[in-house]
């Protein structure tokens, strides 16, 4: 053999080695390196995931009235996939199953839908979870029923019933606090992605809204897992694991339920009140915060829903209600997601301008009827002339030329529309000193952050609109196209990047594009109140085990300062109480035995409702109380309310005699809600929640537990 056949022979023994080895490398790695992992695999095939929910911790008010708890009921159940199999798709034990109940069947089949199945527009009510959960029809089934269906589930196939643990909200003196409180509902495929970074079982329900999505993680507990392994024919082998739930953490609030009733009920009153005087009053919200540390004593919003109603099902009629503009869109938390011009409530901030432009506070200003501004005439309200008074008596009768001459000066000084190279800005500054246009952070989900529409928001807003405003006549409708607004139009056009004098005058009173939430007035007049301080609305105190141990607590978080000095600080306290002596509100304040300080707001909306009327006014009333050493700040708004104070003013009046204790005129100490003067620091002592029965049913014909499998 030569040595090139050696070669040759020596490179296929090296190969047939080298494959060798790594056949033996790779059964190695297979059998053990990763083995477990394999094994795993195999495992998860035939194993199949028990979950039994923990019971969810319950959020308490800051004495400890619950305002939300768990508590057993029975629920009738329909499995997708065993309906879904049946030659009419289970319509036929749908109908069978409604007329047992007594539902409709629009609303059964509704809630059976997968949201995903059904067009956009017409998902109201629909399933928001997977088509392997059993999706509950109702939650409060009569035993005996329930019963019937159990025994007969040849003649109710996929329909089971199952004791549960479900959501309750008391409504304790007709609390709903549906818009703090939230709700909760089952999983989304967008939750079982955990794109959130957490993992869920399907039988989980979790928070949507509120408080309850807010501290979710503490609330919901961890549900235990029984993992049967099972074979090819389903049958189980033996158990895997078997861990117990754990029941969630019990949520501690600033919320006083006494004076959450009194601001829900004054909130509902006022919107009435205003409908009655002949205003659209299409919904508003009220807001009770303690100056000192920012915590939410109370927050309403109006037309408020039921929360119950999510466990209960909602019918296609109440879900699509929620959202409808006819009913005030329940749905939409109007202290910290609408937006609505402030109005004369503003003019405490143009007071800090004024003083940082060196105005003295203490002289005397003209308040003529109007202000000439260019080519328009900037009236004051019913274009009264007030003659020369005194800046503190401007803020009482909420006299507004005397604003529109000291912005419009001040706009001049800066330049005009050929602004200098470092403006002064003394009223966009007094402004983002109130951090107006940024959050306040609330811990409630989905706040707006509101709009200050200083230089930058111009550039921005001429950016994204110059094309429309350039082509007008082209773009607009002809109902759009008067003389005002096509005037209007081609200054934009122009020049609607620039600050002009009208927009300085309207910024100064409130008006514009300016836009703020309840919540954002209710934290700037706190902070005027207590010095100067803006602190951060929390509405969670503490998170205490079901032990009753405190796992955590939320201490209150300073934001910032107004940048006033004590004596512009200590003119607001006298002003804004002078409001309620000889101002605008003194009529509704007459005779109130509590000094108290604050303001009223009567917005001008621009625009049309969907049935053609004109907008009306938005009412607000924005105060601190008692006058001399504040300790809580209420906000109200009514949108299309009207005035300030004959609609909102005599909201915030009812909320104090509550607060204070106020009968008639006479303070009577024992009713007041926190005779110290200050609410509970000391964490209540909350009751255990009770375990929910083995079962409603028949022990031994009623489903005990749910199958499920892993995200």
């Amino acid at each position: 053999m030569n040595q090139r056949s050696r070669l040759s022979l020596l490179v296929i023994q090296i190969f047939f080695v080298s494959l060798m080895v790594a056949l033996l490398g790779r059964l190695f790695y297979l059998q053990v390196a990763a083995g477990p992992t394999y094994r795993d695999a195999a495992l998860s095939i035939q194993s199949r995931d028990v979950a039994t929910p923990a019971n969810r911790g319950f959020i308490v008010d800051s004495s400890g009235v619950p305002l939300a708890l768990s508590k057993v009921a029975l629920a009738i159940t329909v499995d997708r996939t065993v309906i879904d199999k049946l030659p009419d798709k289970g319509v036929a034990v749908l109908r069978k199953l409604v007329t047992l109940l007594g539902l409709q069947y629009a609303d059964v089949w509704q809630r059976t839908r997968l949201c995903g199945e059904l067009p956009k527009g017409v998902r109201a009510g629909c399933w928001t979870g997977s088509r392997f959960q059993p999706i509950p029809i109702t939650k409060s089934a009569d035993p005996a029923l329930a019963l019937r269906i159990v025994e007969r589930s040849d003649r109710y196939p996929g329909i089971s019933a199952t004791p549960v643990a479900i959501r309750s909200y008391p409504q304790t003196l007709g609390v709903t606090g549906s818009h703090v409180l939230g709700y909760v509902g089952p999983l989304t495929e967008a939750d079982l992605s955990g794109a959130n970074g957490r993992t869920y079982f399907r039988s989980e329900y979790i928070g949507k809204t509120g408080l309850e999505i807010e501290y979710d993680e503490y609330l919901r507990g961890v549900p235990g897992i029984k993992t049967f392994i099972v074979d090819r024919k389903e049958a189980v082998t033996n158990t895997s694991q078997d861990t117990k739930p754990i029941a969630g953490n019990h949520l501690v609030t600033s919320l006083d339920v006494r004076l959450q009733a009194a601001s829900e009920k004054a909130l509902e009153g006022a919107v009435k009140r205003a409908r009655s005087m002949g205003y659209r009053a299409d919904g508003g919200a009220a807001v009770v915060l303690d100056v000192r540390n920012g915590q939410v004593l109370a927050l309403a919003s109006y037309p408020s829903f039921d929360p119950n109603a999510f466990e209960r099902g909602l019918t296609i009629k109440e879900a699509q209600a929620l959202y409808s503009e006819d009913n005030g869109v329940p749905a939409l938390n109007r202290a910290l997601q609408g937006l609505y011009a402030p109005a004369s409530t503003f003019k405490a901030v143009s007071v800090v301008a004024a003083k940082a432009a060196g105005y003295d506070l203490n002289k005397s200003y003209s308040c003529p009827s109007e202000v000439q501004v260019g080519t328009r005439a900037f009236q004051n309200f019913e274009s009264k002339a007030q003659g020369t008074i005194s800046m503190k008596k401007a803020i009482a009768i909420s006299c507004d030329t005397i604003w529109y001459q000291i912005a419009y000066d001040e706009w001049v000084r800066d330049g005009g529309l050929r602004p200098k190279s470092n403006p002064n800005d003394h009223f966009f500054n007094a402004a983002k000193g109130f951090q107006v246009g940024v959050r306040t952070g609330v811990d409630l989900p989905s706040e707006s952050a509101g709009r200050l529409a200083d230089r930058e928001y111009k550039k921005t807003w001429y950016a994204q609109n110059k094309d429309f405003y350039c082509n007008y006549r082209d773009r607009a409708t002809k109902a759009q196209q008067t003389p005002f607004l096509l005037q209007l139009a081609q200054e934009n056009c122009v020049d609607g990047d620039k600050i002009r004098g009208g927009d300085a005058v309207n910024f100064s009173i409130g008006q514009g594009d300016t836009v703020i939430t309840p919540i954002k007035l209710a934290q700037m007049y706190a902070a005027i109140a207590n010095g100067g301080t803006i602190w951060q609305p929390t509405i969670a105190k503490a998170v205490v085990s079901q032990q009753g141990e405190v796992i955590q607590t939320f201490e209150p978080k300073e934001l910032g300062n107004i940048s006033a000095d004590a004596q512009t600080i200590a003119f607001l306290h006298d002003a804004l109480q002078e409001v309620t002596l000889s101002g605008t509100s003194a009529g509704i304040f007459s005779r109130f035995p509590v000094p108290t300080a604050g303001k009223t707001g009567t917005a001008q909306v621009f625009g049309r409702n969907s049935n053609g009327t004109q907008k009306a006014d938005t009412s607000w009333y924005a105060s601190f109380a008692p006058a001399k050493k504040p300790r809580y700040a209420v906000v109200m708004m009514v949108s299309q309310g009207g005035f300030g104070a004959s609609t909102s003013g005599v909201g915030v009046r009812e909320i104090y005699e509550t607060l204070f204790g106020v009968q008639g005129n006479i303070v009577k100490p024992e009713l007041a809600l926190f005779p110290k003067g200050k609410p509970p620091i000391k964490l209540p002592r909350i009751s255990p929640a009770k375990k929910p029965a083995a079962s409603i049913l028949n022990p031994e014909k009623a489903k005990k537990e749910i199958a499920v499998t892993k995200p």
